[in-house]
């Protein structure tokens, strides 16, 4: 991929009175130990007031004194310490990447392909076959083996012995420690025997052993890929260019990123507003319903605030700017996704907390058998064989299986639902959610408006005539209610920008929109969804009501999950009035209506700070941060793309049961992880004290981890059980 030099100059932008920000793209982060050694290398450095590494997105966010430290003193820092370091963009952290990505898929190509070959060859040796053609036949397969192996070896092993070689350095240890040493050792020490005509070669175990690895590193970073996606994929949404206006009052094109507050904006009906402001001139509707998740637009007059990704409908505006580009509304919605997300590393620190223990006592104890033996004079050759035999045995293998297979079962089981899995410990964290959270437009209800009450066919083809000109959603609601319908002559048809719509039909003015517009002397009456008036000179009044609908199993599904003792919720941008009738109906006593994305997140970190497991289920762009923080969140395929780049979960089809299925497989799924790890507990207790008493070669050590990956597996394979 083409890469920014480290050396190019380093933009920086106020964090404060007294501070300056700065991000950096840091490449070859792998594992929670990287991110703690970066953040104490960078937050040591004289005049750092804040450093944080997010493991998705990879970028370096650090706040510092600019009086005493310079910027290139932070990057030089961070590759000092064998992560390569540029300048952060969005894009070029996805281009890395996917770089990444393909290097990972080429090389489980690799590992695939020779593990299919060797083993081919070696169950000829290991049934005995070639017995009959003796020794050199023999030598000749595993010749073969090795021809096959060793290139694939050091091929497709380079991402774990890159992770091993790092984390040595520093002092450390993770998995991949013991499983490059016993990758390495199994190939080494297979060749020797293929060099000395002996009977036993392992080339089939380490080949097969990184292939298995390889899938899972493979699948880990296709879920982080998807999260560095975001970013790129939010801040698009405001377009790259604006309209400026000059002080003389004439308009140029610029670049988003030459935009600066106090200028000013011209904005046409239908375009996206591509910074956060403030409205100087004009009177439009604006669809803010990826902020907000309401789904009728908002009129906006001369200062109302308008922002970045929102729509233009009806009205031309001019926009006083308020932030440039990094600091609008979008720009925050990115940080505090990638705030949250960062908060989810404790699951990857998990395991190199095992690691620490497991991999020092592994390497002592395989240590300890080559001593042992060797001073009981089995030489140099036995000794090695068996600390070769207690590496392949002890091989964290079956451990390592223990949680992915049951992610591989419990996913299948669910993607035959049409139900998605994207984050690799989504599942384990749904077994311990006790509150879900819904969203309400478009995730609790179908998310389109629906006429319910309207006047007859006569009054409906005069106001679809009217509503045709209109880009209003309740507008164009009743032109397609109208459509089938022959319609008469409208002229004279003009959208007045935050009322309605005003012709002429049959030599009558007619209007429709607001009451206090269209009709004004119309009776109110209460009503808990949007409505439309329709009005002739003659003073007759004629009204059009919408309500966006329940989804049809929404009622089952909150009762099914109350019925499991979970706790449910709503987290709504709509209108108190519209939220509380929606609750009403599905029996939830817990809502709040009018809520920013930076409320839903508050609100989700107190349920947090309360002691509650969080399933978040939304579907809009207002929904992405909330989604990004809490504990589990799940999306509907219909829903936004970055509500579905945000998720851990996504579902299909227009009902809500989906929800129940993934919290019971998530609890199924976590119960055969324990069994798992428990039965691969139980493997190595017995299976160690053999292999240390040299009673096994490393041929069988192989077969016997084998054995234990299988026992995993079928105890995953238990899952499919659960009815759904």
């Amino acid at each position: 991929m083409n890469m920014i030099s480290s050396s190019a100059p380093l933009a920086t932008h106020s964090a404060g009175a007294d501070a300056e920000h700065l991000e950096l793209l840091v490449q070859n982060v792998h594992c929670a130990g990287c991110m703690s050694k970066i953040e104490r290398a960078v937050s040591g450095l004289p005049g750092v007031v804040g450093v944080r590494l997010n493991m998705s997105t990879h970028r370096l966010s650090v706040d510092f004194a600019p009086e005493t430290l310079e910027p290139e003193t932070i990057l030089q820092t961070v590759t000092a310490l064998g992560y390569p370091t540029m300048p952060y963009r969005a894009a070029l952290a996805v281009d890395a990447g996917a770089a990444e990505e393909r290097a990972l898929l080429l090389a489980l190509a690799v590992a695939g392909f020779a593990a299919g070959n060797v083993m081919l060859l070696s169950v000829s040796v290991w049934a005995g076959a070639l017995d009959d053609m003796g020794a050199a036949t023999r030598g000749l397969f595993h010749w073969l083996s090795a021809l096959i192996a060793l290139p694939a070896v050091a091929f497709a092993g380079r991402p774990f012995f890159r992770s091993a070689w790092s984390v040595l350095r520093s002092g450390s240890m993770n998995m991949d420690v013991p499983i490059s040493l016993a990758v390495i050792l199994a190939s080494g020490v297979s060749l020797a025997e293929t060099i000395s005509g002996g009977p036993h070669a392992y080339f089939d175990a380490a080949v097969t052993l990184l292939f298995f690895l390889l899938i899972g590193r493979y699948l880990d970073h296709s879920a982080r890929a998807r999260a560095r996606s975001a970013a790129a994929s939010l801040l698009s949404m405001s377009g790259e260019t604006a309209r400026l206006i000059d002080p003389d009052g004439h308009e140029r094109v610029v670049p988003l990123g030459d935009v600066a507050p106090e200028m000013m904006v011209a904005l046409s009906p239908g375009e996206k507003i591509p910074v956060d402001g403030i409205v100087a001139t004009g009177v439009s509707d604006i669809d803010s319903s990826l902020l907000t998740g309401e789904a009728v637009p908002e009129t906006i007059r001369p200062g109302g605030a308008v922002y970045a990704g929102t729509l233009n409908l009806t009205g031309p505006l001019s926009i006083r700017v308020k932030a440039a580009v990094g600091d609008t509304l979008l720009a925050d919605i990115v940080r505090l996704m990638e705030t949250a997300e960062r908060g989810r590393s404790a699951y990857v620190v998990l395991v190199d907390r095992i690691a620490r223990f497991y991999s020092p006592a592994v390497h002592a104890l395989a240590f300890g058998t080559f001593v042992l033996w060797w001073m009981l004079g089995a030489g140099v050759h036995d000794g090695l064989l068996n600390a070769v035999a207690v590496l392949i045995i002890t091989c964290p293998c079956a451990l390592g299986l223990a949680v992915p297979v049951v992610r591989v079962v419990a996913h299948g089981l669910l993607f035959t639902r049409g139900v998605l899995v994207k984050t690799p410990d989504a599942l384990e964290r749904l077994a311990q959610v006790d509150t879900v959270i819904f969203d309400k437009t478009g995730t609790l209800t179908r998310g389109e408006l629906e006429l319910v009450e309207r006047p007859g066919d006569g009054i409906l083809a005069e106001a679809a005539a009217l509503a045709g000109a209109s880009r209003h959603p309740l507008s164009r609601a009743v032109a397609d209610a109208g459509a089938h319908l022959p319609k008469p002559c409208a002229v004279n048809v003009v959208e007045v920008a935050g009322s309605g719509v005003e012709g002429t039909i049959g030599g009558e003015v007619v209007r429709l929109g607001r009451r206090a517009w269209a009709a004004p002397g119309a009776l109110e009456t209460p009503f808990d969804g949007p409505e439309l008036w329709y009005s002739a000179s003659g003073g007759t009044y004629h009204r059009f009501r919408f309500r966006d609908s329940l989804k049809e199993d929404a009622v089952e599904t909150v009762a099914a999950l109350q019925a499991l003792g979970i706790h449910v919720a709503i987290l709504s941008g709509d209108h108190t009035a519209s939220v509380a009738a929606v609750a009403n109906k599905l029996g939830i006593a817990d809502w709040q209506a009018g809520c920013r994305p930076n409320e839903k997140v508050d609100a989700v970190h107190e349920f947090a700070l309360a002691g509650h497991r969080v399933l978040m289920v939304g579907d809009g762009l207002n929904d992405a941060p909330a989604l990004a923080a809490g504990f589990v969140s799940a999306s509907p395929a219909s829903g936004a793309d970055i509500s579905r780049t945000a998720a851990d979960i996504v579902f299909q089809g227009k009902f809500l049961a989906p929800v129940v299925w993934m919290v019971r497989v998530g609890q199924g799924a976590q119960a055969r992880v324990r069994e798992n790890i428990a039965l691969s507990i139980a493997y190595n207790a017995f299976a160690v004290p053999i292999a240390v008493a040299g009673l096994v070669t490393p041929l069988v050590a192989a077969i016997a981890m084998s054995t234990s990956s299988i026992l995993v597996t079928l105890n995953a394979v238990r899952l499919r059980r659960i009815k759904l």
